[in-house]
């Protein structure tokens, strides 16, 4: 019964991240757009608990659905109602370069199902049971990928500065009209 139970928590999950992705692309308000990213990210981390993976549920609640969302909320508020009106009547170019981009990785999914179903994957590593654990993230954030983790920080801090500013110069606009 159990094993019921996880193959339907799985299949929510999975339909709510899919059906909250394409909302996210959809939507033409932002702010609506910037909830079902929320709402993605949260069936994304209950997709990781089903992996046994609650370090990394937890932390993509925290740090990307709590942390980054709220910035995100605060860029879009901040901007205002101008924020989608770069996108209106866009060149026919971004329609293709979706078309191609979600074709390919349709294709990707097609090559990783065929090659797990023929066994090519099949090949299993033993895991330490250290694999996963916060110590052993931290350890790898702060030694192995420093570079890439600062890094990451300083695009997140550019990303709210640059929101900032542009905004700054919309209502610099506004004022002047």
């Amino acid at each position: 019964m159990a094993n019921v139970l996880v193959w339907a928590v799985w299949v929510v999950a999975a339909f709510a991240c899919l059906g909250s992705g394409m909302a996210v692309v959809c939507f033409s308000n932002p702010f609506f757009s910037a909830l079902s990213l929320i709402g993605n990210l949260a069936s994304l981390a209950v997709l990781y608990l089903l992996l046994s993976a609650e370090f990394v549920a937890a932390a993509q609640v925290l740090v990307y659905a709590g942390a980054v969302m709220v910035m995100f909320l605060f860029v879009i508020g901040y901007l205002g109602g101008h924020a989608d009106a770069p996108w209106a009547g866009g060149p026919s170019w971004q329609a293709l370069g979706a078309v191609a981009a979600s074709s390919a990785l349709f294709v990707e999914v097609i090559v990783v199902i065929a090659l797990k179903t023929s066994g090519r994957l099949a090949h299993e590593r033993a895991a330490d049971a250290s694999l996963g654990s916060p110590l052993e993230i931290g350890r790898l954030f702060l030694t192995d990928h420093l570079i890439a983790f600062e890094i990451t920080s300083i695009v997140l801090l550019v990303a709210a500065v640059g929101g900032v500013i542009l905004a700054s110069h919309a209502r610099e606009r506004e004022v002047q009209a």
